[in-house]
């Protein structure tokens, strides 16, 4: 469909923008305050530049309303928190005697205060800091932050928009605080918490703003008649208020659903809807409800979370449609920029073809720009555009890079046996303990150990060529062995060879596998200055040759102590990439756990006896709605057991997962038929372990004893005391005992103290079960 030019001037607008900058100036400025390199003036000055920066990129793009308030030193939930005031009594006297060192206290933990609960923003890979609040929880507002971040704005010349999380979403993002009662509800602190969202609306108000954006995006998730009411409660409490600017309340990730009824007939002047395809429901349903007569839509057509270019044809002929259901209709992306990389322009190595076909963030902007061009003037405004749109279309479609005829053969011939084990768990675990003589409560860590300046240099040496390849392994060699004698001083039972080689659990194997491009400076936030950097899925996946079964081998020759060998599995290689968006998921997995297997069959055959399959991401990428769990568990579970099932009963199979919530697929976990798990549980207190006993899970399982995202070292008689936790809930014969993730970024100093503390922890249980003691 061709739209008509629409009849009222047509705004350009995103709902946010990535942080970091180009060069990931803001990790830099902000682990140098931490380090002491840099003062609290030069870390706030790199962020003043960096959010002028990205205002101006983003009107030089033709975008007419800038966002304000989405800038974050960490997190943008965790600045909510702030805003609010809901500041845990464990932090308060940091934050009144320090702002700033208390804002990054709750983040990142003291050594001797606890940080905030960390997990997923929903189903992305980006992780907030989750708000601790009880019945006795007084909320008082500060908008500072967000007053001061408009003033700038307006101040510079822009149209500008502050972005808050708006007070339904936060409520339900919280978690009962400590002391609090484990069923309290959070959401029943909604009428204390909205006059003051009311009084920070008011601020902004008079510092300037015109619209403020509230963002509801736990609206897209199935929602009970109770919360659907505090909705309609929350937006007509602050839709009422006098001293407030315009209101867009704006929801993404997904459909309405019935939450869209309710925020239509609220009294806000306009809503932002995602019509991308996770969204295209919302199409209908807002035609279903008589459209947004008198308001604004804001209308989310581009992909906000993906890296492929934008069918202009297809988003015009969308946003046409939109113009007959609401009073105005804008342009804007489905969700934050936050979520993929800056430039692709910056891609120098990717092929020409290819890089036809991607869309960062500045890429994006300017499509958001084209379009709200093409839907305020005509398609004939925008008709060079359109042709070289359909040309990149095109291209993709039709390239042999996307498609391998062995490798959809290959697929095609997977038969139900193939994701089974030959034999079941009781009778592995007595194979498998026969094999490997581990003691009661055996320790072990996840896999990678830090990742040091010294490796960071001959990295990047061996790519400068100032070391040749000889001389980059036998550093590699050397780091091995060091991994390896540390944990054998220790104590620890299985051992990891420490990854030194990898740059990164997911592109270190997408660099090695076919259909995968590897980015260079395709940078995005995972959680405060932890940046990755996602793949991108282009083509059908293979495997030409082993991945990990040097390194591995190498290291099981240094020890007789059992080495695991470590991957990443399909369903984490898919999340944690830029995946293809012409062909169904399940497809994609089910390659990517072919191209595993191999190497899983591979290690094996070495020699290696314990192999870890990480599946962090299992829960992170569950659809929002209940409806779609089942289909989407199907084939995730497959294809874990795809890549895992083609080994012998005396090989254990471990996997890995962390920062979630496990509760939601405690039984998806078991249809993994993985032989020991290892989870995060230090920071959620052990939940995990109550979670995995209600269910009768009955494989071994390690919950974590160490929050290694918090720089604190927790102390023997700490991990001690969650190991007594874990073993009201799991029996001793089945429990592990480990950090909760990875160790890539953390210090040698805390490494250590750390690690000696689990395994003395797991000594002083093991003596008190040995003494038949509680």
């Amino acid at each position: 469909m061709t739209p008509k030019p629409a009849a009222a001037a047509v705004r350009a607008t995103v709902y946010g923008y990535p942080r970091q900058g180009e060069n990931r100036e803001l990790k830099k400025a902000v682990e140098g305050y931490w380090k002491g390199r840099v003062d609290a003036g030069a870390l706030r000055e790199t962020a003043a530049e960096l959010r002028r920066s990205n205002w101006r990129q983003l009107t030089e793009a033709g975008l007419h309303e800038v966002p304000t308030g989405d800038f974050s030193y960490y997190d943008h939930v965790l600045d909510t928190s702030v805003m609010v005031g809901a500041v845990p009594d464990r932090h308060r006297a940091a934050v009144e005697t320090d702002a700033l060192d208390g804002y990054f206290a709750m983040a990142r933990g003291t050594q001797d205060v606890a940080p905030l609960e960390m997990t997923k923003w929903f189903d992305t890979n980006y992780h907030y800091l989750v708000p601790e609040l009880g019945p006795d929880t007084v909320f008082t507002a500060d908008s500072r932050k967000q007053v001061a971040e408009l003033k700038e704005a307006l101040a510079l010349g822009h149209a500008a928009r502050p972005v808050l999380v708006g007070p339904v979403t936060y409520l339900l993002l919280a978690k009962p605080a400590q002391g609090a009662a484990p069923d309290f509800e959070p959401l029943t602190l909604l009428d204390r918490l909205l006059p003051v969202y009311a009084e920070v609306l008011a601020d902004l108000r008079a510092a300037g703003a015109a619209w403020v954006q509230l963002d509801e995006p736990a609206l897209v998730q199935d929602r009970t008649p109770a919360e659907l009411d505090a909705v309609a409660r929350a937006y007509r409490r602050l839709g009422g208020a006098t001293d407030r600017p315009k209101l867009l309340v704006a929801s993404y990730f997904g459909r309405l659903g019935d939450a869209l009824g309710v925020l239509a007939k609220a009294p806000v002047e306009g809503l932002a809807l995602d019509f991308t395809d996770s969204g295209a429901a919302n199409l209908d349903d807002l035609a279903g409800v008589g459209g947004l007569p008198g308001k604004r839509l804001v209308a989310g057509v581009v992909n906000g979370r993906n890296v492929w270019i934008n069918d202009y044809q297809k988003s015009l002929g969308t946003l046409g449609t939109l113009l007959g259901l609401a009073d105005r209709v804008d342009v804007a992306a489905s969700c934050s920029l936050l979520h993929v990389p800056i430039d692709a322009a910056a891609e120098r190595e990717i092929d020409p073809q290819i890089a036809r076909w991607l869309a960062f963030a500045r890429q994006k902007t300017a499509e958001i720009a084209v379009l709200a061009r093409g839907l305020a003037q005509g398609t004939d405004a925008v008709a060079a555009e359109l042709a070289a749109n359909r040309a990149d279309l095109a291209s993709r479609a039709g390239s042999a890079l996307t498609r391998d005829p062995a490798v959809r053969a290959r697929a095609a011939a997977i038969t139900d046996a193939d994701g089974r084990r030959s034999q079941p768990y009781p009778v592995r675990t007595v194979a498998q303990r026969a094999q490997l003589g581990l003691p009661l409560l055996p320790t072990t860590t996840i896999g990678s150990f830090p990742q040091t300046g010294e490796l960071r240099v001959a990295r990047a040496d061996l790519r400068a060529g100032r070391i040749d390849a000889a001389g980059y392994e036998e550093r590699i060699k050397d780091e091995i062995r060091e991994v390896l004698s540390f944990q054998e001083k220790t104590g620890i039972d299985v051992l990891v060879h420490g990854e030194p080689e990898r740059n990164d659990m997911v592109q270190y194997f997408a660099e090695q596998l076919t259909g995968y491009l590897a980015t260079e400076h395709g940078w995005v936030q995972s959680y405060g200055t932890r940046y990755v950097r996602p793949p991108v899925l282009a083509g059908d996946i293979s495997r030409p040759e082993p991945m990990t079964v040097r390194w591995t081998t190498y290291a099981q020759a240094q020890t007789s102590k059992p080495v695991k060998g470590m991957l990443t599995g399909p369903v984490t290689m898919l999340a944690w990439s830029f995946v293809r968006d012409d062909q169904p998921l399940g497809d994609t997995a089910r390659q990517v756990a072919l191209a595993l297997r191999d190497e899983v069959n591979d290690l094996e055959a070495a020699g290696t006896s314990v192999i870890q399959v990480d599946e962090p991401a299992l829960r992170e990428t569950l659809p929002l709605r209940t409806a779609e769990h089942a289909a989407y568990l199907a084939w995730a579970t497959e294809s874990f057991r795809l890549t895992t099932s083609g080994v012998r009963p005396d090989t254990q199979i471990h996997t890995h997962m962390c920062y979630a919530e496990f509760g939601d697929i405690v039984r998806a976990i078991d249809d993994l038929d993985a032989d020991v798990i290892s989870l995060e549980a230090a920071r959620s207190h052990m939940q995990v372990a109550d979670e995995l006993a209600e269910h009768g899970y009955p494989r071994e399982a390690g919950p974590g004893v160490w929050d290694i995202h918090s720089p604190r070292v927790p102390s023997a008689g700490e991990a001690a005391a969650l190991l007594r936790k874990g073993l009201e809930a799991i029996p001793a014969e089945r429990l592990w005992v480990n950090p909760d993730c990875g160790l890539k970024t953390r210090g040698w100093p805390e490494t250590r103290a750390s690690l000696e503390n689990l395994v003395a922890a797991a000594r002083e249980v093991r003596a008190e079960l040995a003494s038949g003691r509680p």
